[in-house]
């Protein structure tokens, strides 16, 4: 029998509103069938039960599909539509804490607390290959925007990039003094940010290790962090229960997002860079403009800790797993 997510997290961190849309659309005068309202903000489209276990979620790149992975180190492929599972990716020896879709949509890297990452092939399911090279839980992971590389990072407190089909080690980044909870790749291929329960953000050059800068916003551990779509904008959040959005060259801070009573655990920026989603301890998930921080929704389907939280690449839904996974009208 599987430990409660809830204690999970803390064993972990301790070792290392509602808008309506109403129709604009007037009554038909012919025979001709009236246009359906748009489904409001945050309308639920469905619930997945039978998954109490989900630790993690990513979108395919073209929208149709789903990655999960849970407590008992499955990875599963999904139906986007209905939450359906397809085909379940097994070899992971303990929980799965972070996956990702290549961008270019052919392969799903898994990081686990069995200190591997393995990486996948998207349409028929064969193992490619297991990374090693850790010594202890691998806890985030980050595909390069030309899925040639895989940046992971965990409680040995590194980040590590390799090559995504042969496995060999390019770089390794030692900045960090704690664990390394979250890794993200700017989308102009140049940089990473690295989040760490050292309490910064680590901003470096892929090409070097060599770090830009260190971003001490925060007073606690940071949990996750997400680059704009653009790449100038950082946004980070974590146990002070705040998102900060920062400027990414200088560490220069935009704005604070104070929405949340709990710990920020998780975050996604919308594909054309207006809005953030959060996910939280507090069991909500909240969308707010990513220019002023003003709230513009607060979705709270969720009975525990939210995970994660990942846009749709199309931009219209997004998914969240905490106590089962929800995909809902973003």
């Amino acid at each position: 029998m599987y430990i409660t997510r809830r204690f999970q997290l803390l064993l972990l961190s301790s070792n290392i509103c509602l808008i309506f849309l109403i129709a604009s659309c007037s009554t038909a005068k012919t025979s001709v069938s009236a246009v359906p309202a748009p489904i409001a903000l945050g309308t639920t489209i469905y619930t997945s039960d039978n998954d109490p276990s989900l630790y993690t979620v990513a979108w395919s790149p073209d929208g149709k599909h789903i990655v999960t992975g849970d407590a008992a180190g499955k990875v599963q492929i999904r139906n986007a539509a209905t939450g359906k599972v397809i085909s379940t990716l097994q070899g992971h020896t303990s929980a799965v804490w972070a996956v990702d879709w290549s961008p270019d949509g052919t392969r799903i890297a898994s990081a686990s607390w069995d200190k591997t990452v393995q990486v996948w092939d998207a349409a028929t399911g064969r193992h490619i290959l297991t990374y090693r090279s850790h010594t202890d839980l691998v806890l985030a992971l980050a595909w390069s925007p030309d899925s040639q590389r895989i940046a992971s990072a965990g409680s040995d407190d590194t980040v590590q990039i390799w090559d995504a089909r042969t496995g060999q080690h390019f770089l390794t980044y030692h900045g960090h003094t704690n664990t390394v909870e979250a890794v993200a790749w700017s989308q102009d291929g140049t940089r990473i940010a690295s989040a760490s329960f050292d309490d910064t953000v680590q901003v470096w050059h892929v090409a070097t290790g060599q770090r830009i800068l260190t971003y001490r916003g925060h007073s606690s551990r940071i949990w996750t962090v997400a680059w704009s779509p653009d790449s100038k904008l950082i946004a980070s959040g974590g146990e002070d229960r705040t998102v900060q959005v920062w400027e990414a060259t200088h560490g220069r801070k935009e704005f604070t997002y104070h929405g949340h009573s709990k710990g920020v655990q998780a975050l996604s920026w919308s594909p054309h860079g207006s809005r953030i989603a959060s996910g939280s301890w507090d069991r909500t998930v909240q969308v707010w403009d990513a220019t002023t921080g003003s709230n513009v929704f607060i979705y709270r389907g969720h009975d525990d800790v939210v995970g994660a939280v990942a846009w749709s690449p199309q931009g219209g839904r997004i998914v969240s797993v905490a106590d089962n996974m929800q995909v809902w009208e973003a």
